[in-house]
């Protein structure tokens, strides 16, 4: 399996084209709950022709209130974790999963900036997750640069957690 951080220096374009690949070759279908990246991943992926046919449905939930509305994301691990957490983003994967019924999604959350940083979680400080409706993994980056560029980092850091994530299901099916 290419590592993610090989696949993370791939143009998104390339990303969002062997994604694609990955789906049709396993029929799966993927979903988007994204934060703080603002429709970039769901826009990164639906730039390939195509993928109307594995690409089911994005979330921007953007505010609290629309993590627990759209995504089932509970309250109460909102008030305990803060929307840019390990929690959060499991919960807004898994209900991007229930909801769309992808069998592969991803969540992110974070701070952006150039506001909004603390000690805790300084601006570039982002969780992404990757699962399905059973199963859900998390990792917290922090990227350098602007508002954009954490942005951007984030969105091909999530495309590169879906290939990579199709790319060991595609090899595992072929040892079958």
């Amino acid at each position: 399996m290419p590592s993610i951080s090989s696949l993370k220096n791939l143009d998104l374009t390339l990303l969002a084209q062997r994604l694609g690949r990955l789906c049709q070759q396993l029929n799966v279908e993927v979903t988007a709950a994204e934060s703080c990246t603002g429709g970039g991943i769901a826009s990164a992926i639906t730039s390939t022709a195509g993928s109307s046919a594995y690409f089911t449905a994005g979330y921007v939930t953007y505010s609290n209130a629309a993590k627990t509305r759209l995504l089932g994301v509970p309250n109460a691990i909102l008030a305990a974790h803060g929307a840019v957490s390990e929690e959060v983003v499991k919960a807004m994967v898994l209900g991007a999963c229930q909801e769309s019924g992808a069998g592969l999604g991803v969540a992110v959350s974070g701070v952006a900036g150039p506001d909004g940083g603390s000690d805790e979680k300084p601006v570039g400080t982002v969780w992404l997750a990757w699962g399905d409706a059973d199963d859900q993994q998390a990792e917290r980056f922090h990227f350098p640069g602007d508002r954009q560029a954490v942005r951007e980092q984030a969105v091909r850091q999530a495309l590169a957690g879906l290939v990579a994530r199709l790319d060991a299901r595609a090899k595992a099916s072929n040892k079958k």
